[in-house]
């Protein structure tokens, strides 16, 4: 878990000027749409405006010197775990990896090692990466690689026509731009950004969208009540699932169902953000610099994959999923008399399953076209009913 410090550790002089230039023209754009934005718009520009937003702008994301941990980063046990599913759904459905967002390049590195191991290695796999800085990251960890398994790498600037093969993305969706609602006694509001003096402020507005309102009223919790409504994520599921002739979506995120998501005790909804490893709840900390993230709504992904023509294959905790691949199995083929070695292998593999750290909060879903059911990574521990 990331510490929680009111007191974050200062940026340098060259960061906070990046910051300061991101604020101008986040409060610029509120100023010409008459003083107010959705907190959507607010999120996406943060997190993806060009050359200035968190994703995009270059800085370290990932590792100690970057805001958080993935679990690629954390240990090679991820990957090469994740492997074993990704061999089996290229075996039923013959065709490409294509990853979303791919960070530092380290998990699409290990599983192509992986892969090699399996005899699995898929003619591309391919990289969908919007930010130069981390795509560059991404290029020096394939440098690093077998030259023919380097050759397999290419990077796309947007999602191909038709997909075949298996489609990752860990940690992507939970980084998508999500709106705020409030319910309240007096009705249901959505809450944005207003820019005063140069700061930034929320502002709740009455909710007239027609597709927000309505899915806010089918989610009808008791109030008061502020929680995110996430759009953009069901958008993508749907717009891969279109896409997809044969094979598998297979996301691994935070998050929950949506009876979970909505439950009493999330009453201030679950928006985090994370700079240089401590996280709190402000999103307009330093923007451009901090990560701006909300769980995800798993129901919603699920629904929006179902009625694109997906079937939900399964559904469970990152601890099952990596039990069931046999991450145990990988961790005994380091000798535990070699302590040097695995011990922090141990340690790595603790942190991946323990329900206290990164073991049930995370969740693995999978979705797919002309695959038959019964995945490996979800023979045990289904979670139960998201639809």
């Amino acid at each position: 878990m990331l510490p929680r410090d009111p007191r974050p550790p200062q940026p340098s002089p060259e960061a906070l000027a990046h910051s300061q230039a991101l604020a101008r023209s986040i409060a610029r754009e509120i100023q010409a749409a008459g003083g107010w934005i959705d907190f959507a718009r607010y999120m996406e520009r943060a997190l993806y405006a060009p050359g200035l937003g968190y994703y995009t702008g270059g800085a370290s994301k990932f590792g100690g010197e970057g805001d958080f941990v993935t679990a690629p980063e954390l240990s090679p046990l991820f990957a090469a775990t994740l492997a074993r599913q990704v061999a089996e759904i290229l075996a039923l459905a013959p065709g490409d990896v294509l990853e979303l967002g791919a960070g530092s390049g380290r998990m699409a590195a290990d599983l192509l090692t992986a892969l090699d191991d399996l005899g699995r290695v898929p003619p591309r796999y391919r990289i969908l990466e919007p930010s130069a800085g981390l795509r560059a990251r991404q290029q020096e960890h394939m440098a690093q690689l077998p030259a023919r398994l380097a050759r397999c790498v290419e990077w796309l600037e947007r999602l191909p026509e038709a997909l075949c093969g298996v489609v990752l993305a860990n940690e992507v969706l939970d980084a998508l731009p999500v709106h705020l609602v409030a319910w309240r006694e007096d009705g249901i509001f959505e809450r944005g950004v207003t820019a005063s003096r140069g700061r930034f402020g929320f502002e709740d507005r009455p909710l007239t969208d027609g597709a927000l309102r309505a899915h806010a009223q089918r989610i009808g919790p008791p109030v008061p009540y502020v929680s995110e409504i996430a759009l953009a994520a069901p958008a993508l599921v749907r717009s891969l699932a279109e896409r997809v002739a044969q094979g598998v979506l297979l996301f691994i995120d935070y998050g929950f169902g949506e009876a979970e998501y909505y439950h009493l005790q999330r009453a201030r909804g679950t928006l985090m953000c994370h700079y240089r490893h401590r996280a709190h709840d402000d999103p307009f900390l330093l923007p451009g610099l901090q990560d701006i993230t909300s769980h995800v709504n798993f129901s919603a992904v699920a629904h929006a994959g179902v009625e694109a023509g997906l079937r939900l294959l399964g559904y469970t905790t990152q601890s099952h999923f990596l039990i069931n691949l046999g991450i145990t199995e990988l961790l005994a083929r380091t000798p535990a008399e070699q302590a040097g070695r695995y011990l922090p292998l141990a340690a790595q593999a603790q942190r991946l399953l323990s329900p206290s750290e990164m073991g049930e909060s995370f969740k693995a879903i999978a979705l797919g076209r002309g695959t038959g059911p019964g995945l490996a990574g979800f023979a045990r521990g289904d979670l139960g009913r998201l639809l």
